[in-house]
């Protein structure tokens, strides 16, 4: 049924609230909602007003397309999250913005890094080792 339908049964008293919105499929509230709306300003008051307009983050369709062939011709075969933090580090150094205040993880941006510490003793290649065994299950056994 129509909301038009629905809501003529309803203010004819025929109907309660709770089963005109069963009959739509919505919430009671939903329904007092769109009744209000509908009362107010016709079949457009209950238009998504959300759809006409443009969002506030959304990108400019120059950049876009720029995005698009850089990805299309130099990162072929690059996925999306690969070719996205190539992007915004990229971004940083054409805008000179450098990185951020809170210090992203891994950007070349951030100058020269540290030499990578020797692993301890008895560790694995490629494996996680502990660093606090207290809370390790067998430490809890009798």
């Amino acid at each position: 049924m129509m909301f038009e339908d629905v809501h003529s049964v309803w203010t004819e008293r025929r109907l309660t609230q709770e089963e005109a919105a069963q009959l739509l499929g919505v919430s009671a509230r939903t329904f007092r909602r769109w009744s209000g709306r509908y009362e107010e300003d016709g079949i457009e008051g209950l238009r998504d007003k959300r759809l006409s307009r443009a969002s506030h983050r959304a990108a400019p369709v120059d950049e876009v397309m720029r995005m698009v062939d850089r990805h299309r011709t130099r990162h072929e075969g690059w996925n999306v999250r690969h070719f996205y933090s190539w992007y915004r580090r990229d971004a940083q150094l054409r805008l000179g913005e450098g990185p951020s205040a809170e210090g992203g993880r891994g950007s070349e941006v951030e100058g020269p890094r540290q030499a990578p510490q020797a692993p301890r003793a008895g560790a694995v290649a490629g494996h996680a080792t502990r660093t606090n065994q207290s809370d390790h299950l067998l430490s809890k056994c009798p």
